[in-house]
C-alpha cells in the first residue's frame, strides 16, 4: 500500500516498501521545502512526478549509480576533451542550468521539472547543498547539469546539451572533479544508455542504502567556487 505524506511529518517509510510496479514508487504527497527535499534524498528517494500527478517519491531497485573510479571515456569523448572546444564552470549560472534542463525534449511531451521543482532547488542552491555545471561556448550555454552534494555522495539530477558532447564533457569533468575530492559514489537514480556508455551501472538498493549510512556525514574535500572554471 503507497504510503502518503502529511506536511507536518517529514519522516519516509522504509525503503523495502517501495513497490516493485512501478519499480521503486515509495510515498506520495507531502511538499517541496528544502528540509523535505534534504531527508528524502538522506533516506534514499527522490521526488518525480509529472503534469496533474501528486507529488512522489521513488526508490528504484536496483539504482543506477556510478563510482568515480568506474568512469569511462570513449575515444570520440577524449579526443573531444583534448579539444578543449568547451569550457566547463562550477555553480556560475544554476538558474540557467535548472531551466535548459527543464525544458522540452524530443522524446517527450512534458517536463517533471516544474516551476514548484525549479524554485525547490534554487532554495537548495543558495543554501549551498545543490550545484551546477555549466558547458560554454564561445561564451553561450551550451550544455549543463545540476544535482545534491551531501558527504561524500552526489545526487545527479538533471543534464542538457545544445552542441555534441557538451553534457558529456560536462559530467566527465564533473565527475573527475569530484575524485580529486573523495567522492565515492554518484547517484544516476535511472538507467539511460547515455550515463550508462559514461560507466555508469545499477546496484542493488540495499547496497546504494549502505553507502548512505557510510557516506552521508563524512567531510568531503569539495570547494565548489574555488573549482570555478576547471579545465575539461
Amino acid at each position: 500500500m503507497l504510503t502518503w505524506l502529511s506536511r507536518d511529518d517529514l519522516a519516509f517509510p522504509p525503503l523495502e516498501k517501495a513497490l516493485r510496479e512501478p519499480n521503486g514508487l515509495l510515498a506520495a504527497g507531502g511538499d517541496l521545502s528544502a528540509q523535505r527535499l534534504i531527508a528524502a534524498y538522506r533516506h534514499g528517494c527522490f521526488p518525480w512526478y509529472q503534469g496533474e500527478q501528486p507529488l512522489l517519491w521513488w526508490s528504484p531497485d536496483p539504482r543506477t549509480v556510478l563510482f568515480p573510479n568506474e568512469l569511462h571515456v570513449s575515444r570520440s569523448l577524449a579526443k573531444c576533451l583534448r579539444q578543449q572546444r568547451f569550457q566547463v564552470t562550477f555553480d556560475q549560472d544554476f538558474a540557467a542550468v535548472i531551466r535548459e534542463c527543464a525544458g522540452p525534449r524530443s522524446y517527450t511531451d512534458g517536463t517533471w521539472i516544474t516551476d514548484a521543482m525549479r524554485s525547490a532547488y534554487q532554495q537548495l542552491h543558495e543554501m549551498g547543498v545543490a550545484h551546477s555545471v555549466e558547458v560554454w561556448h564561445d561564451e553561450q550555454l551550451v550544455g549543463g547539469l545540476y544535482g545534491l552534494a551531501m558527504g561524500r555522495l552526489f545526487f545527479g539530477e538533471s543534464m542538457f546539451s545544445r552542441a555534441d558532447n557538451a553534457s558529456k564533457v560536462g559530467f566527465v569533468t564533473l565527475v573527475r572533479q569530484l575524485q580529486q575530492w573523495d567522492f565515492v559514489l554518484i547517484d544516476c537514480q535511472m538507467p539511460t544508455t547515455h550515463l550508462q556508455s559514461l560507466g555508469a551501472r545499477p546496484i542493488p538498493r540495499s547496497e546504494f542504502a549502505a553507502a548512505l549510512r557510510t557516506h552521508l556525514d563524512q567531510r568531503s574535500l569539495a570547494d565548489w567556487r574555488s573549482c570555478a572554471s576547471p579545465q575539461a
